[in-house]
């Protein structure tokens, strides 16, 4: 069973940083996109910054120059550098990956259990 597990969240005051991790574990042959949504109360879950396997990224507007999204293909392991956070980034962040089972030829797509981030004076 593979599982998505971040850590990082917590309260943080306007101008501050956080950084999040997500550490991918159990049966995996290989991972494909890896990437970081987010959901505000009463919001719709939306894409923050995504990852390809060969190092290409993507971010929301909202957070270009701010964020930055990184990978560690050894540990299975994808980071969200948040820096300059704002009130309107306070949300639950999910942890999203498209992983290949090992002893599978197919992709299956996991999320974490999301971690809160809270940006607040």
């Amino acid at each position: 069973q593979v599982q998505l597990v971040e850590s990082g969240g917590g309260l943080v005051q306007p101008g501050g940083s956080l950084k999040l991790s997500c550490a991918a574990s159990g049966s995996i042959f290989s991972i494909n996109t890896m990437a970081w949504y987010r959901q505000a109360q009463g919001k719709e879950r939306e894409l923050v910054a995504g990852i390809a396997s060969g190092g290409a990224t993507n971010y929301a507007d909202s957070v270009k120059g701010r964020f930055t999204i990184s990978r560690d293909s050894a540990k299975n392991s994808v980071y969200l550098q948040m820096n300059s956070l704002k009130p309107e980034d306070t949300a639950v962040y999910y942890c999203y990956g498209i992983l290949q089972v090992a002893g599978t030829k197919s992709e299956y797509r996991y999320w974490g259990q999301g971690t809160q981030v809270t940006v607040s004076s």
